[in-house]
């Protein structure tokens, strides 16, 4: 399917805009199970001034979403009505470390921000090595891994809000809970400071390598996936509720419960966006059936199904 072609009159709106805008841009290659539909308009803004001068121009009632590598998202098959804001490295990609701080852009790697940290012997930060998505999406759901999460480990994010100022955010502004925040959705980050310790270089590495095995042996990492589906529910582990239930290698149509590490879902190769959607539901109610505990998604799913 495709959307009506709003590009032309934005960029008239727009003509000092540096940044790259698409129509009809196919999301699906950008995500890491390789699935979904277009964006009406995919806008790849060239720093944060011009994501600023963008926002301050863009029509109120046109639908925003932003997306980082794709990681931890299922964008459905329908595709997105509306801007689909894509932060690249290139506009969004320093990563500096100075005392026991890193600072980063939001389009860096989590796995960056670790081995940036670990170079200048800055301790703390090695659960990002873990996470396989953008300082952006850290910020966003709090991510964490292996016994750490954003939250203990953020000084300051900064952020361009929809009618394109910009903003600081302190660590109580950014009112984490598990797996999220409670920034106003509409608002983009665009970078961040941690602070860790500074530490032994030895013990670092081997924390990293140790957060390397643990991912390289008990999750998919190299399949088509989107990494852990659904939050740990107070008191359990999203996976033995999952695995309890029986759903191990559970598959509707091209998409599959990982038999490696049950709480993440797979793309076997010929799986749509509504495959993947519909298994992980049809897992969240038997295990409600079974256990009697509702999980709650922790990939975040986007757009419209096919019509």
């Amino acid at each position: 399917m495709s959307f009506p072609d709003i590009s032309g009159d934005l960029k008239s709106a727009m003509p000092d805009l540096r940044g790259r805008l698409l129509a009809n841009e196919s999301l699906g290659p950008l995500t890491w199970f390789r699935v979904g539909g277009p964006a009406q308009i995919l806008f790849t803004p060239a720093d944060e001034d011009d994501l600023a001068y963008f926002f301050a121009r863009l029509p109120k009632d046109i639908p925003v979403y932003v997306v980082g590598v794709g990681s931890t998202l299922i964008v459905r098959d329908g595709g997105i009505a509306g801007v689909v804001i894509r932060l690249s490295p290139k506009g969004f990609g320093d990563v500096k470390a100075e005392g026991d701080t890193v600072r980063a852009g939001t389009a860096v790697l989590d796995k960056r921000v670790a081995e940036t940290a670990a170079a200048a012997d800055i301790g703390g930060l090695e659960f990002y090595f873990g996470i396989p998505g953008t300082v952006g999406g850290a910020l966003r759901m709090n991510a964490g891994a292996n016994g750490g999460e954003t939250k203990d480990v953020l000084i300051e994010a900064t952020g361009i809000s929809r009618d394109g100022k910009k903003h600081k955010f302190s660590n109580a502004d950014m009112k984490f809970i598990y797996r999220n925040s409670g920034v106003d959705p509409s608002v983009i980050f665009t970078s961040a400071m941690f602070r860790g310790k500074i530490s032994d270089s030895e013990t670092i590495r081997a924390r990293m390598n140790e957060v390397q095995t643990h991912r390289e042996t008990a999750q998919p990492i190299r399949e088509k996936t989107g990494g852990s589906t659904f939050k740990n529910p107070p008191g359990h582990s999203a996976w033995k509720l999952i695995d309890a239930t029986g759903c191990r290698g559970l598959k509707v149509g091209g998409a599959q419960v990982s038999d490696m590490h049950c709480n993440f879902l797979i793309n076997t190769g010929n799986a749509t966006g509504h495959d993947i959607e519909t298994l992980g539901e049809l897992v969240r109610s038997l295990v409600k059936d079974h256990t009697g505990i509702e999980l709650q998604w922790e990939i975040k799913r986007i757009g419209s199904e096919r019509t």
